[in-house]
C-alpha cells in the first residue's frame, strides 16, 4: 500500500465520554496520552474502554490522521485543542486511513484489519468546534480489529 503510516501519538480511556450517551451529557472520563499501548488480538487496548467491549466488536482500536486535524485546525480556527479530543486511539501522519477499509495492514509489528470510517457525530462540534462534523465526512477516522497481540509506540517527536 502506498504512503508511510507512522504514528504520532496514542490516546486511551478507562471510560466513554460520547458513546453511548446521546441524549445526556457527555461524560467527563479523562483521556490519557501514553507512550506505548499493548494491543490484545480480537479484544482492544490495554487500559481502554473498549478492551473486551463486545466479542468480534469493530471498533476494537481506533486511528485518526495528524493532516486531517491539521487542516481543521485552521479552517476552523482552532488552536486550543489536541488531536485526542476526537477519542481516537491512535494519531497517525503519512497516509489516507480510508484507503485501509477492508484491508489487512501492520503497523510497529502489529497487524489490523481496517473495518469502516469512523463516522463523526454531533459530538465532534462540542468537542473540537462548530463545523468540525460537517468537515470530517468522510475522514473522521478508521475503525479497526486487532490481529496480533503487539506493543505501538508513539514515535519521539510525534
Amino acid at each position: 500500500m502506498p504512503g508511510q503510516l507512522s504514528v504520532s501519538a496514542l490516546y486511551i480511556s478507562p471510560g466513554h465520554n460520547y458513546f453511548g450517551h446521546h441524549g445526556k451529557p457527555a461524560g467527563d472520563h479523562p483521556l490519557r496520552r501514553v507512550e506505548r499501548v499493548r494491543c490484545r488480538a480480537g479484544r482492544g487496548l490495554e487500559g481502554d474502554r473498549f478492551l473486551d467491549h463486545r466479542e468480534d466488536y469493530r471498533g476494537q482500536i481506533t486511528f485518526f490522521s495528524l493532516e486531517v486535524y491539521e487542516e481543521l485546525c485552521e479552517r476552523l480556527g482552532v488552536h486550543d485543542r489536541h488531536p485526542g479530543v476526537f477519542r481516537r486511539n491512535v494519531i497517525t501522519r503519512g497516509d489516507n486511513l480510508n484507503r485501509y477499509v477492508g484491508r489487512d495492514f501492520e503497523l510497529q509489528g502489529v497487524r489490523f484489519r481496517g473495518i469502516a470510517e469512523c463516522s463523526p457525530c454531533y459530538w465532534m462540534d462540542q468537542a473540537f468546534g462548530a463545523g468540525a462534523k460537517a468537515l470530517l465526512a468522510g475522514r473522521g477516522g478508521l475503525r479497526a480489529k486487532i490481529l496480533s497481540d503487539g506493543i505501538l509506540r508513539a514515535m519521539a517527536g510525534g
